[in-house]
């Protein structure tokens, strides 16, 4: 993983300086610098756009008592796709606008989640309709309680015995 990370960290830049030489040779600077712009300002209305859609699929999720598994996968691509549009380069760029296709993330969403599997890090249970509220099979048990102090307060010495007091 640390091999990939640096080799990612040498190939971008590397690659977006050729392209930006390539296409700055074809339609000259300024043209250059103005798509550089626009694909900022569109990666921006699209991660507007979808970015509240995502927001309201989860809102659904949770009022419906699932977690948004799904939207909260879509939020960190969408993300990573705004990041990427916001970054100069036309190699960034692509890869942001890729990010914003429903279909691709639904793919990769798909391709982690067996290679998850796969790996033995994650285990996929089918969801249960509990009878009663519980957390991991244990049933919960709602109630209140008193805390129970000293007369001499939360620093007494606690050797000395003595009538407890109730606090609220």
């Amino acid at each position: 993983m640390g091999f990939l990370i640096l080799f990612l960290l040498i190939a971008v830049p590397i690659a977006e300086i050729a392209v930006f030489i390539a296409v700055g040779e074809r339609i000259g600077l300024w043209p250059t610098l103005g798509l550089v712009v626009l694909t900022a300002l569109v990666g921006t209305a699209l991660l507007r756009h979808q970015g509240l859609s995502t927001l309201m699929r989860a809102q659904e999720s949770l009022a419906e008592d699932r977690f948004p598994v799904t939207e909260v996968f879509d939020g960190v691509c969408l993300l990573l796709a705004g990041a990427l549009l916001l970054t100069p380069g036309f190699v960034t760029d692509g890869v942001g606008l890729l990010l914003f296709v429903p279909a691709l993330r639904a793919a990769l969403r798909r391709v982690l989640a067996q290679h998850l599997v796969a790996s033995g890090r994650v285990h996929v249970r089918p969801e249960r309709s509990p009878k009663g509220p519980t957390a991991h099979g244990a049933t919960i048990i709602e109630g209140e309680f008193d805390e129970i102090a000293d007369d001499d307060g939360p620093t007494a010495d606690r050797s000395k015995p003595g009538p407890p007091t109730r606090r609220r």
